[in-house]
Parts: C-alpha cells; structure tokens; sequence
C-alpha cells in the first residue's frame, strides 16, 4: 500500500466554529420552544394566573433566541467577506465547471454508495465539499424565510424598530395562519436537514478519517499532501498559505 504524507491545516477558523455551535444551539431551541408555542400542552394550576408565566417564559426564550440567530447569521454573512478560503462566499459559489463535477461526485458516491473504479484524490474536499456548499446556500434562504416571518408575526407585540421592519410581512403574505404554517413548516426542513448533516459528517470522518468531527471543535482537519499540490494546481489562484499548514511527522 502507498504510503502518504499528511499535514494538519487550519480550515475552520474560531468566527465560524463560533458560528456553527451558536447556530445549532440557537436552531434546536427555537424548533423546541417554537413547537410548544404552536401547540401548548394543558398544564392545570390551583396559583393565580399572574403567577403562573412558563408560557411567557417559553416565548421569551424563543424570541431572545431569534434575535441571537439573526445577528450570529449576519456575522457569518461578513465573515465570508473577510475570512478564509473555505469561509469564503466563493467556497459557495456554485456556478463552476469543477465545482458541478464534484457535486456530481459526492451525489453518486456520497447519497448513492456506489463504489469508484479509479478514485480521484481531487474529489475529496478540503472545505465543503458541493452538495454540502449548494445546501448552505438553501439553508441560508430558509433562515431568510425563518427571519421574515418569524419577526413579521412578532413584530405586531413588539415595541422594538427591528422588528417592526417585518411588519408588513402578515399583510403581504395574506394573513397570520399562512405566515405562521410557511415558519412551522420550514422548521421541518431545518430538522430534516439536521439529520442528514449529521450522518454526513460522520460518514466522512469514517470513511475519510481527516478529522471531520474534531475539525469543527478545533479547526484543523488532515490533509494529504498531494491533495494540497492538486488544490494549487487546479482550485486556487494562490498557493495554501505556509502559516496555516503544520506537517505531523
């Protein structure tokens, strides 16, 4: 068996790790509290009603949260601006002709099990690989969605500006029963994608063993060197940065 050389690379830099757990936090306790809102269980109490506020409480904690989900997304938004390559908004830019090849490959590989008879080492990604880029992208318009309609129904209780932005929203969109089943349902597509994120991210660090789990913790995933070489011949225009490479001997 060939024998490879790998280097530790930084690909995941503190703002977007700090980005991914605040968003998956801030996503699992607005879909929690956002479902006891829709469907509150009948919680009987002998105490006064001015005594009893889980349910205000409940809502607090979803709407607090919303607001950290809105502005954590805006910091991801710059970040892409100013981060590194694999944070880059280019890193999610679908439009390329090897950008298509790797989908390709990862939809038949990855989502069909099939079995490769000559393995490209170029097919492996670094960063995102395309499927994963492409369902960024869905995933950030669906918190578009989320954003817009969860601050236009709130923002009739609200006396903040910012949420008063989004009033117009419930008149726009015909009425709060249809703003309010377009936010429940597409906290479905949050859930679905959850699950598909996580078995595909375990699925790679089995398979691949690069470190895919831990990267997200500490940023550094293993890449083998002639991977590096062919991410400098044919995916960038600059060569990988020397300060973000250890090698391990």
């Amino acid at each position: 068996m060939k024998a490879r050389s790998f280097k530790r690379v930084y690909v995941w830099e503190l703002p977007v790790r700090f980005f991914h757990w605040i968003n998956a936090l801030s996503i699992t306790v607005l879909a929690v509290t956002g479902f006891i809102i829709a469907n509150p269980p009948a919680i009987m109490s002998n105490a006064e009603a001015s005594d009893v506020y889980w349910f205000g409480t409940v809502r607090f904690i979803h709407f607090a949260t919303a607001y950290v989900f809105f502005f954590n997304m805006i910091l991801r938004v710059y970040w892409s601006f100013v981060g590194n390559r694999f944070s880059s908004w280019r890193a999610f830019w679908p439009f390329s002709k090897k950008m298509w090849h790797n989908f390709l490959h990862v939809i038949k590989v990855d989502v069909f099990l099939a079995n490769e008879k000559r393995p490209d080492i170029k097919d492996i990604s670094i960063g995102h690989n395309s499927v994963a880029a492409f369902s960024y992208v869905v995933l950030f318009l669906l918190a578009l969605v989320q954003v817009f309609t969860g601050f236009g129904l709130y923002s009739a209780t609200s006396s903040w500006w910012l949420p008063k932005l989004f009033s117009w929203v419930v008149p726009f969109m015909g009425g709060d029963f249809i703003v309010r089943t377009i936010h429940h349902a597409t906290t479905w597509l949050f859930i679905l994608f959850t699950l598909i994120h996580v078995y595909l991210v375990f699925y790679h660090d089995w398979l691949e063993g690069r470190g895919e789990v831990s990267s997200m913790f500490g940023g550094y995933k293993f890449v083998c060197e002639e991977r590096l070489k062919k991410i400098e011949e044919e995916e960038l225009e600059a060569p990988v940065d020397e300060e973000e490479l250890e090698i391990i001997d």
